[in-house]
C-alpha cells in the first residue's frame, strides 16, 4: 500500500488528485490539508480516513474541531508542516501561493517524493528547494501541465549532462488567457468576473488571474529554469490557445518533441504519481479528427508585461523572484477585492522589483521577510 499526503485537497488540483487516486487504487491517504473549505474537507476525511487533517484558517479550524473529526486535526502553518513531514511516500503540494515553500522543504526533509503543483515554491525559493532535493536524493516531479510535458519529452535523455547538451530550447505553451485579443486600452476596465473566465482550464481564482496577466506563464519560466537547469535564453513562451500541445522541446539537431493531450489536469497528476510507469485510466482520450486547428503565436509583452517582469527577476536572481511572487500575490488580492484595476497589477509589481536590491545568498528567513512585507 502506497502512502500519500495531499496539501490543498479542497482546491481544483487537490480534488482531481483524489479522483486520480480513486482510479489508481492502492493508496493510503495519510494527511489532507485545506485552507477553509471545511464542508468539503469533512467529506474527504470520511471517505479517505486520513490520520491527520489540517485547516489553515483558524476560524474554520475551530468550526471543524467542534465537530470532533475522526482524526488528528491541526491548524495553520504548523499543521501544514506536520502534514508535509508526515512520512508519506508522496506529498502532493497543491497549495496556492508562497505559503507552499516551507511545506515543500519539510516534505523533502522527510524524504517524501514531491509531486509539485505549487509553482510558487520554486519561484520564491528555487535554489533552496532544488539544493535540498539534491542533498536528500528526493525526486521533484512537476504536476503543472507544461512542466510535466517537458519532463515527459526529456524522459529519453537519461545520461548525466545529456539534457543540457542536447536541448536547443524549451517552448512553454500558454493559452493566452481570456484577454488574448483584447486591445490594451480596454484592459484598464476589465472586471474580475471577466478575468476569471479562463477559456480552456478550470482553476482557482488566483491562478486564473495570473493566467489573464500572463504572470502564471512567467512563473512557469522560472520553474522551468530550476527544474531543468537551462538558461533563460533557451526557455521561450509560445501562445497556443487550444491548449492541446502542453509544451515542446527542441533539440540541437532540429528535432522537436511535443507532449499532447486534452486540457485535463488529471493526466499530469497521474503521471507524477505513477512515474516512471504509465497506467490506464477512464479519462477522455484525444480524438485528433475532432480537434480544432492548432495555432501558435509570440506573446505580446507590451500588453502583458508581467511575463517580461518574470524574465527580469530571473536574470536578477537571488530574492528578486520572491519579490515578484509576493508583490503579485498582493496585487491580485487587491484586484479581486475591487481595490485596484486589472491594469494596475503590472505597475504594482514593477515598482516592487525596481525598489528591491536582490540578495543572492538568501535563506528561508529572507523569503519570510519579503512575504511579511507584502502580507
Amino acid at each position: 500500500m502506497k502512502t500519500i499526503a495531499v496539501l490543498g485537497s479542497t482546491g481544483s488540483i487537490g480534488e482531481q488528485t483524489l479522483e486520480v487516486l480513486d482510479c489508481l487504487g492502492g493508496y493510503k491517504v495519510l494527511a489532507l490539508a485545506a485552507y477553509k473549505n471545511i464542508e468539503l474537507l469533512k467529506k474527504q476525511i470520511i471517505k479517505y480516513k486520513p490520520e491527520l487533517a489540517v485547516v489553515y484558517d483558524p476560524d474554520a479550524y475551530k468550526l471543524l474541531k467542534n465537530g470532533n473529526p475522526p482524526c488528528d486535526l491541526r491548524c495553520g502553518e504548523d499543521g501544514l508542516l506536520a502534514a508535509a513531514a508526515c512520512g508519506a511516500g508522496t506529498v502532493v503540494n497543491a497549495l496556492v501561493g508562497g505559503v507552499g515553500l516551507k511545506p515543500t522543504l519539510a516534505a523533502i526533509g522527510a524524504g517524501s517524493k514531491i509531486a509539485l503543483a505549487n509553482k510558487e515554491s520554486i519561484v520564491t525559493g528555487g535554489r533552496l528547494v532544488m539544493d535540498a532535493a539534491v542533498r536528500g536524493n528526493v525526486p521533484v516531479i512537476p504536476i503543472d501541465s507544461e512542466h510535466s510535458a517537458i519532463f515527459q519529452c526529456l524522459a529519453s535523455q537519461t545520461r548525466a549532462g545529456e539534457v543540457k547538451a542536447a536541448v536547443s530550447a524549451l517552448r512553454v505553451t500558454a493559452s493566452g488567457g481570456p484577454f488574448l485579443h483584447t486591445p490594451a486600452e480596454q484592459l484598464r476596465d476589465v472586471q474580475a468576473k471577466d478575468a476569471l473566465r479562463h477559456p480552456t482550464w478550470k482553476m482557482g481564482p488566483k491562478i486564473t488571474i495570473d493566467s489573464a496577466t500572463l504572470m502564471n506563464k512567467g512563473f512557469e519560466v522560472i520553474e522551468a529554469y530550476w527544474l531543468f537547469g537551462l538558461d533563460t535564453e533557451r526557455i521561450n513562451v509560445l501562445i497556443h490557445p487550444q491548449s492541446i500541445i502542453h509544451s515542446l522541446v527542441e533539440f540541437i539537431d532540429g528535432s522537436v518533441i511535443a507532449q499532447m493531450g486534452l486540457p485535463d489536469m488529471r493526466l499530469p497528476i497521474q503521471y507524477a504519481l505513477t512515474h516512471p510507469h504509465r497506467v490506464k485510466n477512464p479519462f477522455p482520450k484525444t480524438d485528433f479528427t475532432k480537434l480544432p486547428p492548432l495555432t501558435f503565436a509570440t506573446p505580446d509583452t507590451e500588453r502583458f508585461p508581467c511575463l517580461g517582469f518574470a524574465y527580469d527577476a530571473l536574470k536578477q536572481g537571488g530574492t528578486a523572484p520572491a519579490v515578484l511572487n509576493y508583490a503579485n500575490e498582493a496585487a491580485v488580492s487587491l484586484f479581486l477585492a475591487g481595490e485596484i484595476r486589472f491594469s494596475d497589477i503590472p505597475p504594482f509589481i514593477e515598482k516592487a522589483l525596481n525598489e528591491h536590491t536582490p540578495k543572492e545568498d538568501y535563506t528561508i528567513s529572507d523569503i519570510e521577510e519579503i512575504k511579511a512585507y507584502y502580507a
